[in-house]
């Protein structure tokens, strides 16, 4: 066959069972296999993954590729998908089995820090961040374009071994739309992708709360309430809706009065019995039964004759 000539067309379904038999092997030689499977024609559904579809949409670079690469996803082409710190390996059914790889740049710093200060004090829990229920003002700066949490195409490379000489080809166009229907289910996978902790911007959140507190002048202790809304969860009152620390330290001080009260009863009993044992020393003893027959037994005994003269 010449250079210039197409490969033989092969059926979607011929592809998929032959992909199929592939991943089979890599599974028995111990590969964790991780495929892309779409229910419906919506590739995303959750906030993280359509923001990401979107991210990617939004650049020109990317316009005439990315129609391929979705059709591609919906019908299962992309059998194996695995996130990891800056990059992403993937293999996609094709007239062959296709294996790819992705760097992508790990976030700045600098460019973390200012995205944790621009959102601090406006997320609610980590399940809430996760869930993708945030503020405008929070889901304005994880998908601003140029300062968000999504990568730029200056900052993604490609590797597909495929013979498509095109910088961007139909492998790589489904797999960038598998990533974002991967974080539908894991969105958690986003930030270990760019190489920082989600959980950051919760603590950011709670030390935007606790510096909120301590210079308002009122308290330098968060309420009960508080605490439940920087950190997701409830923290029960007492009974009377006082705060927790209120509660527990009349407990600490019922506690204290309790153990004085029972030394005091106890240093009264021993005062008693050392009297009694004084009072018991001082009194005349009282004769006992063994006394009292060793006093019989010292006793004369008189004999018959004197019985007699009786």
């Amino acid at each position: 066959m010449a250079w210039y000539s197409w490969a033989p067309y092969v059926p979607v379904a011929e592809r998929r069972r032959r992909a199929m038999k592939k991943m089979a092997a890599l599974r028995k030689k111990g590969v964790d296999i991780q495929p892309i499977e779409i229910e419906g024609r919506k590739i995303a559904k959750t906030f993280w993954g359509q923001a990401w579809c979107d991210h990617l949409e939004s650049f020109s670079d990317y316009a005439n590729r990315l129609p391929r690469g979705r059709t591609y996803v919906r019908n299962g082409s992309v059998c194996h998908l695995a996130i990891a710190r800056g990059r992403v390996e993937a293999k996609v059914s094709g007239s062959e089995l296709y294996s790819l790889r992705m760097k992508i740049k790990t976030l700045p710093t600098r460019k973390w820090n200012a995205l944790k200060q621009r959102c601090a004090g406006q997320i609610g829990s980590l399940l809430e961040l996760l869930q993708g229920r945030l503020s405008d003002h929070v889901m304005e700066v994880v998908t601003d374009r140029q300062k968000g949490l999504f990568p730029l195409p200056g900052e993604i490379s490609f590797d597909c071994n495929c013979p498509d000489w095109a910088v961007m080809c139909k492998h790589v166009a489904a797999v960038l739309y598998g990533v974002g229907a991967r974080l539908d289910r894991k969105p958690e996978l986003l930030f270990e992708l760019r190489g920082v902790s989600h959980e950051e911007l919760i603590d950011a959140d709670a030390e935007a709360a606790v510096s909120a507190a301590t210079t308002s002048g009122k308290s330098k202790r968060l309420a009960a309430g508080e605490l439940s809304g920087v950190f997701g969860i409830d923290l029960d009152a007492g009974s009377s809706g006082e705060p927790p620390e209120t509660v527990s330290a009349k407990k600490a001080s019922t506690k204290t009065r309790a153990k004085k009260a029972g030394r005091k009863t106890a240093a009264r009993k021993k005062a008693k019995k050392a009297s009694r044992k004084k009072t018991a020393a001082k009194a005349p003893k009282k004769a006992t039964k063994k006394t009292t027959k060793k006093a019989a037994k010292k006793k004369p005994r008189t004999t018959k004759a004197k019985r007699t003269a009786r």
